[in-house]
C-alpha cells in the first residue's frame, strides 16, 4: 500500500485510514476472528459432527463469505463514509441506507452482549491464575459458570473494565488505535493458539479429535447442519455488521479488494481450525462429548484443564486467548457505531467513543442482568441477552447482506464496481465476472434461505 496514502479526502476533510497493508489485513482479520473462533465455532463444528460440517462451512465461505465481504468493501471505499452514510452518498434518493442502519444497529446489540461474554473471559483468566478448576468435578464447574453469569454484580464488573479498554483503543483512531494494536494483537494470538496446539495433539488419546476434525463422515451431515454452517459463515467473517463497509472506507486506493477479501477468508478459517486443533484432542483425550453445546468453553474445557497435565498454565493460556480474541472483535463492532456518530452528529472521535460506549454498556448491563435477576423478563420467550443474540443473527445480519448483494449486484454502476476491483484498471481482477454472478444469484438466493430458517418458515 501507498505509504503517503494513509488519508482519505472527504468533504475537504481529511478522512484517517490504514497506513499499511499489514495493518488493514490485521485489523479485518482481528474482526473476523473473534469469540466466533474461540467460542462459536468449536461448539457448532462439535454438535454437527466435525469434519464433514467443516467442508461444508468452507464451500458457504467461497459462495457467501467472500463475495458479501467483498460487496461491503467495494460499497465502503466508493462511499468514503460510515456504513449507513456510505449508501446515501452512492445512491442519494434510494433507500438502500437501510443496510447501513441495520448494521449499525447490529453492532450495537452484538457489542452490548457481546461485551457481557467478553468479561467473562476476564473471569475465567483469573479463576485459571487461582487454579480455581483444580480438583473440581464436572457439576461443581458447571455450577461454578452458573453462579457467575447469574450474578448481579461481578458479570457486570469485567463487562465495564473489557469496554472500557475497548473504548482506549477506539478512541486513538484508525492507524495509532485499532491498526497499531491489531498489528500486535493478531500474531499474538496466533503464537497462543499454535503453543495450545501442540499440548493438545500431543495428549494420549488426542488423534482421536483430530480425526473428529479431519476426516469427514457426512453421515452426519443434515439439513439443519448446511444451515448452521451458512449462518455461521455470516457470524464468523463479521457480515451485515457495518464493519466491512466502515473498515472498507478506510482503504486506500492502492490495495486490492480481492485479495484482500480472500486473504481474510482463508486467514479466519486457518485460525478456526487452529482453534479446533486446540480443543478437540484435548476433550477426546479425556472421554468428553464433543458436542457440548455454547458451554464447551466455560463448562467443558475447564473440565479438560482441571484433568490435564500442566493444566493450569494452559487454562491461563486459553482464557488470555478469548480475552485477546474477543478484544479484537469488539473494537471492530465499536468502531462501526463511532464511525456513525463522528460522521452524523459532527463529533470528535473522543467524545463519540465516550458516548458509544455509555449507551451500548447500560444495554450490555441490562442483558447480562436478564442472565440472574432479571431472568423473568422475557421478549418474544427469551430473555434480554438471547433476544439481542437472536434479533440481530436471525434479521439485521441476513438482511443488510441481502441489501448490500442486491445493492452491489443489480444497483451499483458496472463500471465503478469493476474500477473498484481494478483499482481504476491499474491492477488485474479475474474473478469480476464470477463474483459478479455470485453476489447478483448465488449468495442471495443462499442469503434468504438463512433468513427464512432463521425465522423459522423452512
Amino acid at each position: 500500500m501507498n505509504q503517503n496514502s494513509n488519508k482519505v479526502k472527504t468533504e475537504g476533510d481529511e478522512r484517517e485510514s490504514f497506513k499499511t497493508s499489514f495493518g488493514l489485513l490485521a485489523a479485518a482479520i482481528g474482526s473476523a476472528v473473534g469469540l466466533g473462533n474461540i467460542w462459536r465455532f468449536p461448539y457448532i463444528t462439535g454438535m454437527n459432527g466435525g469434519g464433514a460440517f467443516i467442508l461444508v462451512y468452507l464451500i458457504c465461505v467461497v459462495l457467501i463469505g467472500i463475495p458479501v465481504m467483498l460487496a461491503e468493501f467495494t460499497v465502503g471505499r466508493e462511499g468514503k463514509k460510515d456504513a449507513i452514510g456510505s449508501f446515501k452518498e452512492l445512491s442519494p434518493n434510494g433507500k438502500w441506507y437501510i443496510s447501513g442502519v441495520l448494521g449499525v444497529l447490529a453492532a450495537f446489540m452484538i457489542l452490548s452482549f457481546y461485551g457481557v461474554i467478553a468479561g467473562w473471559s476476564l473471569e475465567y483468566i483469573v479463576k485459571s491464575f487461582g487454579n480455581q478448576f483444580a480438583g473440581s468435578s464436572a457439576s461443581e464447574i458447571e455450577t461454578m459458570f452458573t453462579d457467575f453469569i447469574t450474578n448481579p454484580i461481578r458479570p457486570i464488573i469485567w463487562q465495564i473494565i473489557f469496554m472500557l479498554i475497548t473504548g482506549a483503543v477506539v478512541a486513538t483512531g484508525i492507524e495509532k488505535g485499532i491498526e497499531r494494536f491489531s498489528k500486535i494483537l493478531v500474531p499474538l494470538l496466533l503464537v497462543i493458539i499454535i503453543i495450545l496446539d501442540i499440548r493438545a495433539i500431543t495428549l494420549p488419546g488426542g488423534k482421536e479429535g483430530l480425526d473428529f476434525l479431519f476426516k469427514p463422515d457426512f453421515s452426519k451431515i443434515t439439513g439443519s447442519s448446511i444451515l448452521d454452517a451458512l449462518g455461521h459463515s455470516f457470524f464468523s467473517l463479521s457480515l451485515g455488521m457495518g464493519i466491512m463497509i466502515t473498515y472498507g472506507s478506510y482503504i486506500g486506493k492502492g490495495e486490492k479488494l480481492g485479495k484482500t477479501a480472500l486473504n481474510i477468508a482463508i486467514a479466519d478459517t486457518i485460525i478456526a481450525l487452529l482453534v479446533g486443533i486446540a480443543i478437540f484432542p484435548a476433550v477426546f483425550a479425556f472421554g468428553i462429548a464433543p458436542n457440548s453445546g455454547p458451554g464447551l468453553v466455560f463448562i467443558t474445557l475447564p473440565n479438560v484443564f482441571a484433568k490435564m497435565p500442566g493444566g493450569y498454565i494452559f487454562s491461563i493460556m486459553f482464557f488470555v486467548l478469548l480475552a485477546l480474541a474477543a478484544l479484537t472483535s469488539t473494537i471492530s463492532l465499536l468502531e462501526v457505531v463511532v464511525a456513525y456518530v463522528i460522521e452524523s452528529f459532527k463529533m470528535k472521535r473522543r467524545s463519540a467513543t465516550i458516548i458509544s460506549i455509555t449507551l451500548i454498556t447500560i444495554l450490555g448491563i441490562f442483558a447480562s442482568l436478564s442472565n440472574g435477576p432479571l431472568s423473568g423478563e422475557v421478549f418474544f420467550g427469551r430473555n434480554l441477552f438471547d433476544f439481542l443474540d437472536y434479533l440481530t443473527a436471525n434479521y439485521f445480519l441476513t438482511i443488510a447482506a441481502l441489501i448490500t448483494c442486491i445493492f452491489v449486484g443489480w444497483k451499483f454502476n458496472k463500471n465503478n464496481l469493476e474500477n473498484q476491483l481494478t483499482n481504476n484498471e491499474t491492477i488485474k481482477a479475474g474473478y469480476i465476472n464470477a463474483f459478479y454472478f455470485l453476489v447478483r444469484f448465488v449468495s442471495p438466493i443462499l442469503i434468504a434461505i438463512v433468513f427464512l430458517a432463521g425465522i423459522g418458515i423452512i
